[in-house]
């Protein structure tokens, strides 16, 4: 079930008013319309939990309040890339419990739901969000909805999260009363109601119903039961019960990784660095299919001190390892590559710039963790980054990526960047209200951390694979 946060808060309903920025300065932190502040508000969000600059629950009420100043179909696109591109759960589902409440945005709920609800378990956790405030009827417009997505699942999807949680499947099914496409599915949806599902063999059913786990483990693996996360997420569970090793790699060999982050593998290498090797071939096979960028390119990576804070309240890693992942990911995109890592001093208003090595992989994300330790630990000051790396390189780049929590520190008064490559881009890791947004200067501000940003400048420079393959 989606952890709802029920605690009361103050939160700021303007938009329009300061927002707390690194360091006390943000000249550059520009007002945005609706639809970008609920972009940046939504696509690099981990709903519910606390961020740096902004609490879980205010990212809440911010995307709350966002919902309504926004046209429906945009509302509805923009849920639609977060659950299937960026691959957030719960906050496309916060994004149709809004609409549903809205007069003009209400119609597009019902072929809103089937197209976010990719799992059966986001079926309870609708009506659960629905019914956060209070109980009330579903309204007819969310009964289509989650009547066309109950019709997608099979048994196995409906069993596996079959849970006793206070909204159940079976009652969704009672709310919502869909029609079954067929017979089949007819007895399947009583089974349902009658507590009848046949039990699934996924890996928590039967790890708990089994005293052999060493030996289910095994077979999980050998009959590829497992799906790409479980597998990758208990990798030091395999190695503590001492699974068979070389049963581990064939198992690497049969996973997808299509729906794995960035941070995935390096949490994965992090728990069980015994197979880094085999992750990080994985994620790196996985990334020789997504589509290329010819020539040039510059990634700057912000390691300034608000790039050190953690993602959620909850988790380990950090806006940095973040900004590290899809660094890494981008580097596998692009055709030639320089690297550089910025930061600086807050007292003397100056930045820190430095080159890295152009390395592949796990080995990138590493280096550009361990800079932040000599970089001065203060903030982005992306002017005088940007003077810098100018003055060092030898040729204009087809573009220039700055990966960064968009925390400008350059002083009040001071000129706004001059980014020089052919195409600018601001890759903003944070869902806070306000960032730099220098209009006409940039080519674009992409928030996120999924690898979907690099279709997004590929889509946008007009990029195919064959485009990139008539340049090598």
């Amino acid at each position: 079930m989606a952890k709802v946060n029920k605690k009361s808060l103050d939160y700021r309903k303007d938009f329009e008013s300061e927002h707390r920025l690194a360091g006390g300065y943000g000249p550059h932190a520009a007002k945005q319309d609706a639809e970008a502040l609920l972009r940046r508000a939504v696509m690099a969000n981990l709903l519910w939990e606390d961020l740096f600059y902004e609490d879980g629950q205010s990212v809440v009420d911010n995307i709350r309040a966002l919902i309504p100043q926004v046209p429906p179909d945009r509302v509805a696109a923009i849920a639609i890339e977060a659950r299937t591109q960026q691959k957030l759960r719960h906050v496309p589902l916060l994004i149709a419990r809004e609409m549903a409440r809205l007069p003009e945005h209400k119609g597009l709920v019902g072929d809103l739901l089937p197209q976010i609800i990719t799992r059966a378990d986001q079926l309870t956790e609708f009506v659960a969000l629905y019914w956060q405030e209070k109980k009330e009827p579903l309204s007819a417009q969310v009964k289509d909805g989650l009547a066309a997505a109950f019709r997608q699942f099979s048994e196995y999807n409906l069993a596996k999260y079959n849970r006793d949680e206070q909204v159940k499947l079976r009652d969704v099914l009672m709310l919502c009363h869909p029609k079954p496409k067929d017979k089949e599915q007819e007895a399947l949806w009583k089974r349902l109601l009658d507590k009848q599902l046949a039990v699934p063999d996924t890996w928590e059913v039967a790890l708990s119903a089994g005293k052999d786990k060493k030996a289910i483990w095994e077979r999980l693996i050998t009959e590829e039961k497992l799906g790409a996360l479980a597998f990758v997420r208990n990798l030091r569970n395999m190695e503590e019960i001492k699974v068979d090793p070389t049963i581990i790699s064939k198992g690497f060999a049969g996973i997808n990784p299509g729906w794995l982050l960035p941070l995935n593998f390096l949490a994965a290498a992090k728990a069980a660095p015994r197979w880094e090797r085999e992750l990080e071939a994985m994620m790196l096979r996985g990334l020789a299919e997504g589509i290329k960028l010819p020539g040039y390119s510059i990634l700057i990576v912000d390691v300034s001190g608000s790039m050190g804070e953690r993602l959620s309240a909850k988790g380990d890693f950090t806006r940095l390892s973040a900004a590290a992942a899809i660094t890494m990911l981008a580097a596998e995109a692009c055709e030639r590559i320089a690297v550089y890592v910025t930061a600086g001093n807050d007292g003397s208003r100056r930045h820190k710039t430095e080159f890295l090595p152009p390395r592949r992989g796990f080995a990138l994300s590493d280096a550009i963790v361990e800079s932040s330790g000599r970089m001065g630990g203060g903030g982005i000051f992306t002017r005088q980054c940007l003077e810098y790396v100018k003055a060092q390189e030898r040729e204009q780049p087809d573009r220039i990526m700055v990966f960064s929590d968009s925390q400008d520190c350059d002083a009040p008064g001071s000129q706004v960047p001059a980014p020089f490559g052919k195409r600018n881009y601001i890759i903003d890791i944070s869902s806070h209200a306000h960032g730099v947004n220098y209009k006409g200067i940039w080519t674009a501000e992409i928030t996120g951390w999924s690898e979907k940003f690099i279709d997004f400048i590929a889509a946008l420079e007009g990029v195919s694979d064959s485009n990139f393959n008539n340049n090598t």
